[in-house]
């Protein structure tokens, strides 16, 4: 890590002079464990206003001149007093707002005084703030050092990819959404984001619902990002001039990562359960240089030799053999809160055998592998021959590997999270893209009354009632579901009394005495007969167990996440059941489309049967009329 020169942050720059120096602040919200909900805003934008002050006076001391940092009283003076001074302010700001909702906090102010701090050897790097030869090792020189723990008899042994591209449409950006929303450049360097398109500092929880996502399972709009990777190669960016790119030493070749995997992974000890929506997970630690590694989680990697992990190195790869770089994310959760005051305290990483500490409840573990297909450096000559790589950081974390992270940011779809649960569950292998899609639409479940069933998979139910059965469906703006079950879509007044409807754009169709309407767009048609069998329940298969149920979570997190926080879960996905074909259809089926007459329904209600009954109702009546003639005329003759 970075060595103190100045124990009260006064002195010479003579040292400054002779090898990298940057700025070592201690990290104020990391010390803020408990925030009251109504200062979290206030506080993210002050938090946000310290890391905007070190980066100031960083820039400052990267423009010194050399006669300005041989003055000993030139750093002290212009640059580390006026630093404290401006800190000493913000700090105290925090205090009166957290004081003003709750219990004000003791000792912030003790916070204020930064270090003046140094590398052992001379910066290098496009920007001049590094990465340095002494951040690469050799792949090959290290040894094996993963270790995972073994499976228990309880484990949840299934794994749940999902597809989102590379970054292909090219989404970037400085801010920070986790840590500083509605504040521009907040992380001070720039981002890869996949999956959610709409992730910038000022998307709201409604934003990121309704955005457009690049996940090949419309269901899954999380948002997953990363800092960017660049070549130290002379190549000038968009960014080049712009704060959190060349402004402020992130310069260089944004490189498209070859592979991005994303996994979501079961635990070693028990089943999981589903992640709450808009759950909040940062992994990782971006001021680890200054911090310390204590919150650090960087891998760093080569293809082939992925049992060798790096946290605080870049790996120099073999010819053929591509750069990885792996976050294993928190895969604990409180069971109450969707994000922290320091963004930490809501998760946990389980213990070495794979446990959860005492209150947690195991979540599925998202597991980001990204490879780029990137040369090894040329050290000897501080990348001339073959340009240094890094990743971009706040400026005074000198683009060290240790300070990588990843950030997420849970907007699956409540089915196709308990579809991820179910398959983690039972040992399966599961790929998002393989399942059928049931995208929802904003106003997840609003007004809609519950009286027995389930009602987590349907959307836009404002006023539909389920009065025992589940509704799976979309958009049934009205429809009752009696005690049957409805998967349809679009049902717009429609009642299902005690059947089953499958069908869809049933718009005023009535199916009343548990007849079973698998259709489509009957819209006034009735079915008033019902079906010989009862109707029945969904296969237990389909129900979500206790582990799959969603939690109500206590907002924790950014002052919007208040949606969808207490949301019960989806229907699950799985696999659709199978309808009946025509030849296995039951009595009473109804299996006919676009009947939009008005008329009745024909194939399996009590009209049909009836239909198919008259010929030879009609032909046992000619018999019988025959018989009594015959009769008549015997007894005459």
């Amino acid at each position: 890590m970075a060595t103190n020169i100045y124990a009260s942050a006064t002195g010479g720059g003579e040292a400054a002079q002779k090898a990298g120096a940057t700025i070592d602040c201690p990290d104020v919200g990391a010390e803020l464990t408990q925030v009251p909900d109504e200062s979290r805003a206030e506080v993210d934008k002050e938090l946000a206003a310290l890391d905007g002050q070190i980066a100031e006076a960083y820039q400052q001391l990267q423009a010194a001149t050399q006669e300005q940092k041989q003055d000993s009283g030139f750093t002290d003076s212009s640059i580390m007093k006026p630093l404290e001074e401006k800190r000493v302010a913000t700090i105290e700001n925090i205090a009166v707002a957290i004081g003003n909702a709750g219990e004000r906090p003791d000792g912030l102010e003790a916070l204020a005084g930064c270090e003046l701090t140094v590398q052992e050897q001379p910066q290098a790097g496009q920007a001049g703030n590094g990465p340095v030869a002494e951040d690469f090792v050799d792949i090959n020189s290290v040894e094996p050092n993963v270790q995972e723990p073994p499976a228990g008899q309880n484990a949840s042994t299934g794994t749940f990819t999902t597809s989102c591209g590379v970054n292909e449409n090219g989404l970037f950006n400085s801010d920070n959404i986790i840590v500083a929303p509605g504040v521009t450049n907040a992380a001070h360097h720039f981002h890869d984001y996949i999956g959610n398109q709409a992730n910038d500092a000022f998307a709201s929880d409604e934003d990121l619902a309704n955005a457009d996502t690049s996940c090949e399972n419309q269901g899954d709009k999380s948002t997953y990002y990363w800092p960017v990777l660049r070549l130290q190669n002379g190549t000038q960016e968009k960014d080049a001039n712009s704060p959190g790119g060349g402004i402020e030493g992130n310069a260089g070749e944004i490189i498209t990562a070859k592979e991005v995997t994303l996994t979501f992974q079961g635990s070693p000890q028990s089943d999981v359960t589903a992640m709450p929506r808009l759950l909040r997970i940062i992994t990782g630690d971006a001021k680890a240089f200054v911090n310390g590694p204590a919150n650090a989680n960087a891998s760093w990697s080569c293809t082939g030799f992925e049992d060798r992990q790096l946290k605080d190195k870049y790996p120099l790869c073999p010819q053929g053999s591509d750069v990885v770089r792996t976050f294993k994310f928190q895969s604990c959760w409180d069971g109450r809160n969707i994000d922290s005051a320091n963004h930490r305290t809501h998760v946990a990483f389980a213990a070495a055998d794979g446990s959860c500490p005492g209150g947690f409840k195991a979540i599925p573990q998202l597991v980001q592998r990204i490879v780029y297909d990137v040369d090894a450096p040329s050290l000897d000559d501080g990348g001339q021959t073959t340009p240094l790589f890094a990743v971009d950081s706040f400026p005074e974390q000198l683009h060290k590997p240790v300070t990588d992270h990843g950030d997420f940011i849970n907007v699956f779809d409540e089915a196709l999270m308990n579809e991820m649960v179910k398959c983690i569950n039972e040992g399966r292998q599961c790929d998002a893209g393989a399942l059928p899609e049931q995208p929802q639409q904003p106003g997840d479940g609003n007004g809609g009354n519950d009286d027995g069933g389930q009602n987590g998979g349907d959307e836009g139910n404002n006023g539909g009632n389920d009065n025992g059965g589940q509704d799976g469906g979309q958009n049934n703006d009205g429809g009752q579901d009696g005690g049957g079950q409805d998967g349809g879509q679009n049902n717009d007044g429609g009642q299902n009394d005690g059947g089953q409807d499958g069908g869809q754009n049933n718009d005023g169709g009535q199916n009343n005495d548990g007849g079973q309407d698998g259709g489509q767009n009957n819209d006034g048609g009735q079915n008033n007969g019902g079906q010989t069998e009862p109707a029945t329940e969904a296969p237990a298969d389909d129900q979500p167990t206790d582990d799959a149920t969603v939690d109500q979570p206590k907002i924790g997190g950014t002052p919007s996440a208040t949606r969808d926080a207490e949301e019960t879960p989806a229907e699950e996905v799985g696999e659709p059941t199978a309808s009946p074909t025509q030849s296995q259809a039951p009595v009473g089926a109804d299996q006919s489309q676009n009947n939009n007459t008005g008329t009745q329904t024909v194939g399996g209600s009590l009209a049909d049967t009836g239909a198919k009954l008259w010929p030879a109702a009609a032909g046992a009546v000619l018999v019988l009329c025959g018989i009594v003639l015959l009769r008549q005329m015997r007894r005459r003759a």
